[in-house]
């Protein structure tokens, strides 16, 4: 069953709540600004500055906040501040009783792989997206795709070639988030559900021979089996040894599933980086090839 999340409209409240990690009100105004400027609203307290160490409050009190969003039928959308760590300490906590008879759009990504997770069991499509944090260094295109997402206007991307693209066309239901979170819930009842959907992977700040390992941890896990397409966003920030590894961090992936048959895209522009453009988790995406055979594909995004 899926259960779509009403669309936004001017007036709608878009509640601000950190599940991870700390943020300070400096870090978080120029997003309430844009909220404002599109004519939502902001909903946030204090509580959302709060600190125990690097996360926004101890584990109880991020949950008991959260809940609170999840709960409240005034709260239109859920914007998850930002990333880093913490997400993990929380899900078990969060009852999603009242939340599945009056869904709402859940925006982030990075750390919030673990709720996305966690509402795609449920049958709830989410937005996998930029996040207040470092949200003025987003491109404007980045900003308006979610702001489309929630408004509930199709979202169309074109894709740069990659040599490593394998693609004609590709269709089904999108999970997934980030590669290392998802380890993280490997073996749990919050990883997603892959069989006969695409899997769409990003990462940061890792180095190479830790993409190899993961990417084998899922393959040996059977995650990686009965996939219907994979996608692959940024991968930013890969570092390597002094002794090279030998790959790049997508021949690595290339060369995972290269036993498989099913398409796979690189380069999509979703992650850690400026152009972070939304992807809605949970429902059905459609790419196809552009250009010469194997050097490029299309994707486009029906919210509906």
């Amino acid at each position: 069953m899926n259960i779509t999340p009403k669309h936004l409209q001017p007036g709608s409240k878009i509640a601000i709540a950190a599940p991870a990690r700390m943020v300070t009100p400096e870090q978080m105004q120029y997003a309430i600004d844009w909220l404002k400027e599109n004519s939502l609203v902001p909903v946030y307290d204090d509580r959302l500055f709060a600190q125990h160490y690097i996360f926004a409050g101890d584990d109880d009190f991020r949950a008991t906040v959260f809940q609170e969003y999840l709960d409240s039928e005034e709260i239109d959308a859920i914007w998850l501040a930002r990333g880093g760590y913490g997400g993990i300490h929380i899900i078990d906590k969060l009852d999603f009783t009242k939340f599945v008879k009056h869904p709402k759009w859940i925006a982030g990504f990075s750390d919030g792989t673990v709720i996305h997770s966690k509402l795609t069991h449920l049958g709830i499509p989410s937005l996998h997206s930029a996040m207040p944090f470092y949200f003025e260094n987003k491109t404007d295109e980045a900003k308006q795709s979610l702001l489309d997402a929630m408004m509930g206007k199709p979202l169309h991307y074109e894709l740069p070639p990659h040599p490593q693209n394998r693609i004609n066309k590709m269709e089904g239901i999108i999970v997934g988030g980030n590669l290392s979170v998802l380890i993280g819930m490997l073996g749990s009842d919050t990883f997603p559900e892959t069989d006969g959907k695409i899997l769409f992977i990003e990462e940061v700040d890792e180095y190479i021979y830790h993409i190899d390992r993961m990417m084998r941890a899922l393959k040996r896990a059977g995650k990686l089996t009965h996939l219907k397409g994979l996608i692959v966003g940024g991968l930013t920030q890969i570092h390597d040894n002094t002794h090279p590894f030998g790959q790049t961090a997508e021949e690595v992936i290339a060369e995972v599933v290269k036993d498989y048959d099913y398409p796979v895209c690189f380069n999509f522009p979703a992650g850690h980086f400026d152009d972070n453009k939304t992807l809605v988790l949970g429902q059905t995406i459609s790419l196809s090839q552009s250009g010469s055979s194997h050097s490029g594909c299309v994707s486009s995004c029906q919210v509906w």
